[in-house]
């Protein structure tokens, strides 16, 4: 194996297998990959009617999406949710009732609204109070947010008032709204600072709360996957095959060595 003929073999073999070890690198890079074809615009505001019906659960089709929505707070409505975190930073949530325009002889329907953030619960019910007595909260405006899927629901601790809320669940928040004319939408709203919702945020202090778009579904490819372990199967290969042939040419040579030994005696 020290012999120059197989050093260079070696130096080969390393080559042929590195070669090989990029290739299932690349078919691993491959095989979890985002469908372009399937990635959806989040971020063009479109009418919640469109895409969520209330009385229903939240589809994929409306999880995460920016919609726009008309409506009138109910003042009476206000709740906190806590902790909330924003910005790396632990907080509260100030949360209201919106009453949804309804067409003329409909019922209108209810929507839960994250409107805004504050650093402390304390801050939060200051905001929150402040809030019910901004003029003109229960006139109709236009909103824009990003529409989430309802959280789990978390049981207070044993040394906490029953009706705080540490979740935003939708289906709980009802339970303490003044009046629900009509169905409720399963999904809550995460206000953004745009049209009518800069100008309540801007009134009692609070930060808006962050809107991350969600990552795309990403999808694996298990034929990129056993193409990636093949490559490195034959990496591991070439380096044994060096191996092999130095081995076989070394029992070639002491078989003639021990062949001329007997023929000598």
């Amino acid at each position: 194996m020290r012999r120059p003929r197989w050093i260079l073999a070696l130096l080969f073999a390393l080559l042929v297998a590195a070669v090989f070890a990029w290739l299932g690198q690349w078919q691993m890079d491959n095989a979890i990959r985002t469908d372009a074809q399937q990635v959806i615009d989040t971020e063009t505001p479109r009418p919640l009617s469109e895409l969520a019906e209330a009385g229903s659960g939240v589809t994929d089709v409306a999880a995460g999406m920016v919609v726009r929505v008309s409506g009138a707070f109910v003042p009476e409505d206000l709740e906190i949710v806590t902790p909330r975190e924003n910005d790396g930073e632990t907080g509260a949530w100030v949360v209201g009732h919106l009453a949804v325009a309804a067409d003329p002889g409909t019922p209108e329907t209810g929507l839960a609204v994250a409107i805004g953030w504050a650093p402390g619960v304390a801050e939060a019910e200051a905001a929150a109070d402040e809030l019910a007595r901004v003029s003109g909260l229960g006139d109709v405006r236009d909103l824009e947010g990003r529409f989430m899927p309802p959280e789990g629901p978390v049981v207070p601790r044993a040394d906490e008032a029953p009706q705080v809320m540490h979740a935003m669940v939708p289906a709980q928040l009802v339970n303490s709204w003044q009046r629900v004319p009509g169905p409720v939408h399963s999904g809550y709203l995460v206000l953004h600072p745009a049209d009518g919702g800069a100008e309540l945020l801007a009134a009692v202090g609070l930060d808006a709360i962050d809107s991350v778009p969600p990552e795309p579904a990403e999808s694996v490819n298990w034929l990129n996957v056993f193409y990636a372990v093949e490559w490195i199967v034959f990496a591991a290969f070439a380096i044994f095959l060096w191996y092999r042939l130095a081995r076989d040419a070394w029992e070639k040579e002491h078989e003639l060595q021990l062949l001329r030994a007997a023929e000598g005696e």
